[in-house]
């Protein structure tokens, strides 16, 4: 964390509509620099100068798929570190097609819940809608096959995490179910394991740091909370302290 806020590692988000703004104030709160550039003209150009990129299928359109392919390209081209988060894959065609050409450009990290990482594998998967229908546990084989396949460290959320890059593994417990029923904590992990990356931090080391901070962002959280509004506000507030001394 000290070494992410010393850099504020510059962060490229192709992400979904539905969580913009979440995304870009918890990004905040760790202490990395979110830009949310989209548009067809300059997506590929930023994602060439940025520290990481996160692209996140949610809210995929026949417009956005094209401009994530062409950043994700030019940020293979560059060397630039990115995250590919693929929501919902397995329960519709396009989406899965739109990933399965994404993993061409070589991502650093792939998070996504059981479901998306057991469909993405070829395994049989696919959840109800974003919402996975497997437990994070059932995906931890086919998560070390698709890290082998892709060379990229792959990141499984649910009740308990793992993180493995098709030979270590590693367990994050923690969090709070209420997580679930906020929008955006999901999406946002995917953003912040980009800005580790950004920070230069290994990525088996960066997706597990990111979990980690997560998973004791929402224990902290949930003690301050009396529901899910409450909790989002207190969630950004346990990670813009985290690491952070007080005097």
């Amino acid at each position: 964390m000290a070494r992410l806020r010393s850099l504020a590692p510059l962060t490229h988000c192709l992400t979904n509509f539905v969580v913009m703004g979440f995304t870009a104030n918890v990004l905040l709160a760790v202490g990395a620099s979110p830009a949310m550039v989209i548009a067809e003209q300059e997506a590929a150009a930023f994602a060439a100068m940025a520290d990481c990129v996160l692209i996140n299928l949610g809210t995929i359109t026949a417009v956005s798929a094209e401009v994530m392919q062409q950043a994700a390209a030019s940020a293979a081209v560059a060397d630039t570190p990115w995250v590919l988060d693929p929501v919902a894959v397995g329960v519709l065609a396009f989406r899965t097609g739109i990933a399965e050409t994404l993993l061409r450009s070589r991502p650093t990290v792939i998070r996504g819940n059981a479901s998306e990482i057991l469909a993405l594998s070829g395994a049989q998967g696919g959840g109800k809608g974003v919402d996975s229908t497997a437990a994070s546990s059932a995906a931890v084989d086919a998560a070390g096959a698709l890290a082998r396949r892709t060379r990229a460290v792959v990141a499984v959320s649910g009740a308990t995490d793992y993180v493995t890059d098709g030979t270590a593994l590693v367990e994050i417990p923690g969090g709070h179910p209420i997580m679930t029923r906020v929008i955006g904590t999901g999406c946002s992990l995917g953003a912040v394991i980009a800005a580790f990356l950004g920070a230069g931090v290994p990525p088996l080391r960066a997706a597990t740091a990111a979990s980690a901070v997560f998973a004791h962002a929402g224990e902290q959280a949930v003690a301050l909370s009396r529901g899910t509004g409450g909790f989002a506000a207190a969630f950004l507030d346990a990670l813009s302290v985290i690491g952070v001394a007080v005097v």
